[in-house]
């Protein structure tokens, strides 16, 4: 990506989950996808970007054709999206976003990382607020004047825009990501997404002591052991 968006993205203060989780994350992404839109990539531009987006992860090709037949069969559970907020050491932002077929179990399982660091798991709207939610794209194959005339004819608003080399970043709200991933492929079947992503970006960042990140350290690593997590965002200042 271009200067401008990795400094953007890096700014971002996402958590990656570690490896091991990587494959159960896309699985239950891409089963959805295509539960919700076909298992033809051809028609489901979605699941298209999304097994892209797998592969380049290293997921292995039996976990993503797993996923797709038991869309196909009707097996396996329906997922829902969930998003828990909470504050941790130092007074940080701390937003988890899972995907669970069991609510109940999801937030118990949540509320046990928070409280196990002796903090509190807050209510929805707690942090929220003091992140924006945003999605990055970047696009090969179309120029930034091709790009911004495609996706403001299809009513998507863009915050940000840019060309560098050749390669078209683009910053919208985070929600728009998907509409924003395949209108761009409908219009042009040649185009190539880059990269892309959303995720809760900070409007503020908290610096902690050392002793307050161990207690973070701890609780993510609580975090990782719990399946239905997909991403974890925070607002700590890094060095």
């Amino acid at each position: 990506m271009g200067r401008k968006f990795e400094v953007r993205k890096a700014a971002m203060a996402k958590t990656m989950l570690k490896k091991s989780r990587i494959y159960s994350r896309f699985g239950k992404e891409i089963y959805m996808a295509a539960k919700q839109g076909g298992a033809n990539i051809d028609s489901n531009l979605a699941l298209k970007h999304l097994i892209d987006k797998a592969k380049k992860a290293q997921v292995p090709t039996d976990v993503i054709k797993r996923n797709i037949q038991k869309a196909e069969k009707g097996l396996g559970e329906d997922f829902q999206p969930v998003r828990y907020e909470g504050f941790g050491p130092g007074g940080i932002g701390i937003i988890v976003d899972t995907l669970t077929d069991n609510v109940n179990r999801t937030v118990s399982e949540v509320r046990n990382c928070f409280t196990k660091i002796g903090k509190t798991l807050g209510k929805s709207g707690a942090v929220e607020h003091s992140f924006a939610h945003l999605s990055h794209i970047s696009v090969k194959g179309m120029s930034e004047e091709e790009v911004l005339e495609t996706l403001l004819m299809s009513d998507i608003d863009i915050l940000d825009i840019s060309e560098e080399d050749g390669l078209v970043e683009i910053e919208a709200a985070g929600f728009d990501l998907a509409k924003i991933i395949e209108t761009l492929l409908e219009a042009n079947s040649d185009v190539e997404i880059v990269d892309s992503e959303s995720g809760w970006y900070p409007h503020n960042y908290i610096e902690i002591t050392a002793e307050e990140k161990a207690l973070f350290d701890k609780f993510m690593s609580l975090a990782n052991e719990v399946e239905d997590i997909q991403e974890v965002y925070h607002n700590i200042k890094e060095d």
